[in-house]
């Protein structure tokens, strides 16, 4: 294992990982689950601060809400995971950078294949993007105040953007994770 200090970053549990060159045995979930929470959507453009770990929470109810497999539910909740080492990109930059599109959609391979087993398919891509881009759409009017050139998507679930305590938005990732991950492994 490569530690030089000068190309990693520590995580909260204490490891050393190399953002651009992670070993997947170094991916913890609770490292994820604690640093999403910490990380602001919208780059903080927010009426708000709303985490990246609120959003994901919604996803994965959201996916259970439309009765989807644990996978898929499990996947929701995991989808941004890359954002705790790499932090959180806004889509207009990130589609500007190809380079950390790559890197990004490589750590979520693995990500996916350390706690789900295997990568997504294509279609559980299509899946968890769709589940996102629902839960993006009232991000952007709800906290941006912004008109969305789409038709309002329906859920199935309540959403609250209310400030929530870290150390609740960690431990209800936690729950959600420890509740799905031994029905998909």
């Amino acid at each position: 294992m490569y530690t030089d200090k000068t190309i990693t970053i520590t995580t909260y549990t204490g490891k050393h990982i190399d953002p651009m060159n992670p070993e997947v045995e170094m991916l913890d979930i609770e490292d994820i689950a604690h640093a999403l929470p910490y990380l602001c959507r919208g780059n903080g453009h927010v009426r708000t601060f709303f985490s990246v770990g609120q959003h994901c929470i919604n996803c994965a109810r959201e996916a259970e809400a439309r009765d989807l497999p644990p996978r898929m539910i499990l996947a929701c909740l995991i989808h941004d995971a890359s954002e705790c080492y790499l932090s959180d990109v806004p889509r207009p930059v990130k589609i500007r950078m190809p380079e950390y599109k790559e890197q990004e959609n490589r750590l979520l391979d693995m990500i996916y294949e350390k706690f789900l087993g295997t990568p997504l398919t294509e279609e559980e891509k299509a899946i968890v993007k769709g589940i996102d881009d629902d839960m993006l759409w009232y991000d952007m009017t709800e906290l941006l105040r912004q008109e969305m050139d789409r038709p309002k998507p329906e859920l199935h679930i309540y959403l609250n953007f209310s400030w929530r305590p870290f150390a609740d938005v960690e431990e209800e990732y936690l729950d959600l994770y420890r509740t799905y991950a031994p029905k998909v492994q």
